[in-house]
C-alpha cells in the first residue's frame, strides 16, 4: 500500500515539477529591455518635411494578420489562440499590404506585426511590409519578446517576436525605443509584452524636428493602473519635446476611448468589455489635440466572430498632435474588420511654421 501512495505521489509530482521547472527556465530566459535602446532606420533615403505642406500618416494595428472577421481570442472570452490556417493568415496580409500601398499615406504607424511567432506562422511581416512599400524607410521595435507563451493549455501561443513598425517616405534623424513602465506580477510578466513606444525624429525645412511616436499601449491590466503609468510617462515625454520648439505627433492603439468620440453611435448587443478604459481628462493639457474619426469604429471586441451589430465596437485609435501641427482631416476605413479587428485610421496633418511655444 506504502509503494502504491509513493507512486501515486510521485507521479502526480512530475507535472508540479516540470512546471516549477519551465517558470525557473522562462524568467532566466525573460528579456528585459533598457529604457531607452537605439533603433536602426533601414532604407532611410527620405527628404525633410515643409512646413505649411500637407502630408498623411496612416495607423493601422494589422492583429498580426490572424484576426480577421472569423476568428475570436481567448483573452477576450473566445477559444482560439491563433489564426485558422496559413493561407488565411498570407491573404489577411497580403490585403491590408494592397490596401497601404493604394493609400500611398506618406508615414504608416504599424501595430503588432510579427517578424517570428508561432501565431502567424513565422512569416516575417516586418519584411513583408518592407518589400511591398518600398518606398519607405522602416523601423522596428520590439514589445514582445517571449520563447514560449504556455496558453492556452491546449493550443498554446507559442514563441512570440513582434512589435510596432514606422514607414516613412521622410529622412529619420534617429529612432529610439522607450520602455514604457508597469509590469504584472510574476509569473505573468515573464509572458506579457513590454509595452513600448518607438520614436523617430524627422528633420524639417526650419531646423525642428518632427517627433513620430508609435506607441500600442497596455490593454488587459486590471483597472487600467499599468495604463495610468504609461499615459503619465508619455505625457511627460511630449510636453519636454513641444517646449524644445519641436512638432509632435502621437498615433497608435492607444487601448482607450479616444477623447471626443461618442461609444453612444455604436449600438451593440454585446456589452462593454472588462478592458475598456477611457483616456483621462488631464492628459491633454497644454494644448494637444486629439484626431480621430468620429462615425467608424477602430476596433471590435474579440469574444465571438465579428458581425456586424453584435460585436462591441469603438473609437480606440487615433493621432494626439501638439498645438503647431495643424489636422486637416481624419478619416477612419471602414474595411469591415474583414482582415484585422481594428479598421485603419488616415490624417491630414500641416506642420506650422510660424508657431513659437511660450
Amino acid at each position: 500500500m506504502k509503494k502504491i501512495v509513493f507512486l501515486l505521489f510521485v507521479l502526480l509530482s512530475i507535472p508540479a515539477l516540470f512546471f516549477i521547472g519551465f517558470l525557473f527556465v522562462m524568467t532566466i530566459m525573460n528579456v528585459n529591455p533598457e529604457p531607452t535602446i537605439p533603433l536602426t532606420t533601414e532604407n532611410n533615403e527620405g527628404s525633410f518635411v515643409q512646413t505649411n505642406t500637407p502630408f498623411s500618416m496612416t495607423i493601422f494595428n494589422i492583429g498580426y494578420a490572424g484576426l480577421d472577421q472569423s476568428q475570436d481570442f481567448f483573452l477576450e472570452g473566445g477559444t482560439m489562440s491563433r489564426p485558422r490556417s496559413e493561407g488565411q493568415t498570407w491573404e489577411n496580409l497580403q490585403l491590408m499590404g494592397k490596401f497601404l500601398n493604394e493609400q500611398n499615406s506618406d508615414i504608416i504607424f504599424l501595430q503588432e506585426v510579427n517578424i517570428h511567432a508561432r501565431r502567424s506562422f513565422h512569416i516575417n511581416q516586418r519584411e513583408y511590409f518592407s518589400n511591398v512599400l518600398q518606398n519607405y524607410s522602416s523601423t522596428f521595435g520590439m514589445n514582445h519578446q517571449v520563447k514560449w507563451v504556455p496558453v492556452p493549455l491546449a493550443k498554446p501561443i507559442g514563441d512570440v517576436h513582434s512589435g510596432v513598425l514606422t514607414l516613412a517616405k521622410f529622412y529619420t534623424n534617429s529612432s529610439t525605443r522607450y520602455q514604457l513602465p508597469g509590469k504584472e506580477k510574476w509569473p505573468v510578466r515573464i509572458f506579457d509584452l513590454d509595452r513600448c513606444f518607438i520614436e523617430n525624429r524627422i528633420p524639417t525645412e526650419n531646423g525642428r524636428e518632427l517627433i513620430l511616436i508609435n506607441l500600442h499601449l497596455s490593454a488587459y491590466d486590471k483597472g487600467g493602473l499599468i495604463r495610468k503609468q504609461q499615459l503619465d510617462f508619455l505625457q511627460k515625454y511630449i510636453v519636454e519635446e513641444y517646449e524644445k520648439e519641436n512638432y509632435v505627433i502621437v498615433g497608435g492603439d492607444w487601448n482607450h476611448v479616444i477623447p471626443g468620440t461618442d461609444q453612444r453611435l455604436f449600438v451593440t448587443k454585446e456589452k462593454t468589455p472588462s478592458w475598456l478604459q477611457f483616456i483621462p481628462e488631464d492628459f491633454t493639457s497644454h494644448g494637444f489635440t486629439w484626431g480621430s474619426g468620429r462615425t467608424v469604429p477602430t476596433v471590435r471586441s474579440n469574444a465571438f466572430p465579428y458581425q456586424k451589430g453584435i460585436n462591441f465596437v469603438s473609437i480606440i485609435d487615433g493621432f494626439l498632435v501638439s498645438p503647431n501641427v495643424e489636422i486637416s482631416q481624419i478619416v477612419t476605413n471602414d474595411l469591415g474588420f474583414k482582415h484585422s479587428d481594428h479598421n485603419p485610421v488616415e490624417g491630414s496633418f500641416i506642420l506650422k511654421a510660424d508657431d513659437k511655444t511660450t
